[in-house]
């Protein structure tokens, strides 16, 4: 199959998490794909986080008693600590390389192959 019938066929997920590339196009396609996805869940993360924290801001907003203030901290709880986690989330995909390097995965594969290597009795 070429590169192009694999672009222009959808492949389910678990035929997409079993793919083998077999050339650097392959590869490059592949690592794309993955990134894209990547991204997408954190914009429908940051989405849901959005809808769902207004409806909650509502919700208060309308129980709030005559002359009390919206401004109480149990008001802000969900808010901020699934901000947090929005955060975490926000790092993890856009800046992946600011932690561990660029191609850390790749370094590290390398660095088991050759210990594997060097361990065999040949």
């Amino acid at each position: 199959m070429s590169l192009q019938d694999r672009i222009n066929s959808r492949m389910d997920k678990e035929a997409f998490k079993s793919f083998i590339p077999s050339n650097a196009e392959e590869a490059r396609y592949y690592q794309a794909v993955k990134r894209v996805k990547k991204i997408k869940g954190f914009y429908t993360h940051a989405a849901v986080y959005l809808v769902i924290n207004i409806m909650i801001v509502i919700i208060n907003i309308q129980n709030l008693k005559d002359g009390e203030s919206y401004f109480q901290a149990h008001n802000f709880f969900t808010a901020f600590f699934w901000g947090l986690g929005l955060l975490a989330h926000a790092l993890s995909v856009f800046l992946p390389d600011f932690i561990m390097g660029q191609n850390w995965e790749e370094r590290k594969i390398k660095e088991f192959m050759e210990k594997e290597k060097a361990n065999k009795w040949e």
